[in-house]
């Protein structure tokens, strides 16, 4: 199994998004599930990938080549394949992941998990997507969630879809339940 995690290419202002980004990664490795990730070395994305490593995990990066000079690959990947675009990298880490997890990050994170939210609302994969809630990090987003459900705009069986827990086990476990 692989799950595709987007994350932030910093580590955020609370040490707790850190701790989580690397737990996860170790439980994941633990678990045999495979990362894919954005291939970055810094940040939250470094945290996740370091962790799985760490354990003896596999961690697949998908870099494009449009960031060169802006992220650092990260070199002790199992794979990091290099596309051209952030196109193609977002096409390939769908095509490769069997789930997706989001933890704390920013524009780009947030593009992506929503995205990728709304590819399963239209039918394009039918992939569970989870939101670590590293330090209450994703509450103000589920309450826009919520909002965009009471005034019409989202159908609650879309926004239940998304699964989110504070701690990496449950939101595996949860994500898993979704996937049976």
């Amino acid at each position: 199994m692989k799950i595709c995690i987007f994350a932030g290419s910093r580590k955020g202002t609370n040490p707790e998004y850190e701790k989580k980004a690397g737990e996860l990664g170790r439980l994941l490795a633990r678990q045999g599930i495979t990362v894919v990730y954005g291939g970055s070395s810094a940040g939250l994305m470094g945290a996740l990938a370091n962790g799985a490593l760490l354990e003896g995990g596999e961690v697949i990066g998908v870099m494009p080549r449009q960031l060169d000079g802006i992220e650092v690959s990260h070199t002790k990947l199992t794979q990091l394949i290099q596309v051209e675009t952030m196109h193609e990298r977002k096409a390939k880490m769908a095509e490769l992941a069997d789930g997706y997890i989001a933890l704390p990050g920013g524009f780009g994170t947030l593009e992506e998990l929503t995205e990728t939210i709304t590819w399963a609302q239209i039918g394009i994969h039918h992939k569970p997507v989870g939101l670590l809630n590293a330090a209450g990090y994703y509450t103000p987003f589920m309450t826009m969630v919520e909002h965009a459900v009471e005034s019409g705009f989202v159908d609650l069986e879309h926004a239940n879809r998304l699964k989110l827990e504070e701690d990496p086990a449950d939101l595996v476990n949860a994500l898993w339940e979704v996937k049976k």
